[in-house]
C-alpha cells in the first residue's frame, strides 16, 4: 500500500465541521491579535475554526479537534512524537502555527486506519513488535508514512538515518526499522533482529 492510494482514500467531507479554538475573550482589548478564520482538513473531514494566531498545530489537533493520537512530547521539535503530515510531507507540529496552514490537509495516526482496516505500516509495527509503551509510535507512524512518499530511502540504513528525528525512548529501534523497511522493501529486506543473549 503506497501513501499516494492512502491519501486518495481520504476524500473531504463536503460539510465543514465549526470549530472555535478561543474561548470567549478581550483579546483585542487587551493588544493581541484576534482570532483568525482557519480552514482545514484533517484526515479527510473538513474543518472550518477560528483560532489564535500563536496556536500550534499540535495544540490545535488534541485540545480542539480533540485527535490526542498526536503526542507532545519535548515542545521543542527534538523528540518527533508531534510528527503529522501536512500535504504528505511529514512535519514536527509543535513547531508550526496552526494559521500557517490555511487550506491544507493535514493527517495524523487517527487518519491512517481505513475503518478497521490497519494501514500496512500499523500491522507492521504489530506483526514487528515495534512498540512498548506507545507513546512514540503515533509520531513514528506518520514519519515513516511521510518517508515512503518522498522515495529517498532505498537501504534499511537510508531509513535508520531519515527517521533519526523520531525518538523512542524505550529502544525498539531494531523492531521500528524491521516494520518499516518491511512495508517499503518486503519482508526480505529487513535486517535480522539482534537478540540479547
Amino acid at each position: 500500500m503506497t501513501a499516494a492510494a492512502d491519501s486518495s482514500d481520504m476524500a473531504p467531507d463536503p460539510a465543514p465541521h465549526t470549530v472555535t479554538a478561543t474561548a470567549p475573550s478581550t483579546a483585542g482589548a487587551a493588544g493581541l491579535p484576534p482570532a483568525r478564520a482557519l480552514h482545514l482538513i484533517v484526515n479527510g473531514q473538513a474543518h472550518a475554526l477560528q483560532v489564535e494566531p500563536w496556536v500550534t498545530l499540535l495544540d490545535l489537533l488534541r485540545h480542539k479537534l480533540d485527535l490526542t493520537g498526536t503526542k507532545k512530547g519535548c515542545d521543542h521539535g527534538q523528540c518527533g512524537a508531534c510528527t503529522v503530515l501536512v500535504e504528505g510531507r511529514r512535519i514536527n507540529a509543535c513547531l508550526t502555527l496552526a494559521v500557517m496552514h490555511e487550506g491544507s490537509a493535514v493527517t495524523t495516526v487517527e487518519g491512517l486506519a481505513n475503518g478497521e482496516r490497519l494501514h500496512a505500516l500499523q500491522q507492521a509495527f504489530i506483526d514487528c513488535d515495534a512498540l512498548q509503551c506507545g507513546y512514540c509510535t503515533p509520531g513514528q507512524l506518520c514519519s515513516a508514512l511521510g518517508l515512503i512518499g518522498e522515495g529517498q530511502a532505498r537501504t534499511p540504513d537510508d531509513v535508520r538515518e531519515l527517521m533519526s528525528g523520531n525518538l523512542c525512548r524505550c529502544g525498539a529501534y531494531p523492531q521500528i526499522l524491521e516494520a518499516v523497511t518491511t512495508v517499503m522493501f518486503g519482508p526480505q529486506a529487513a535486517p535480522p533482529r539482534q537478540h540479547a543473549a
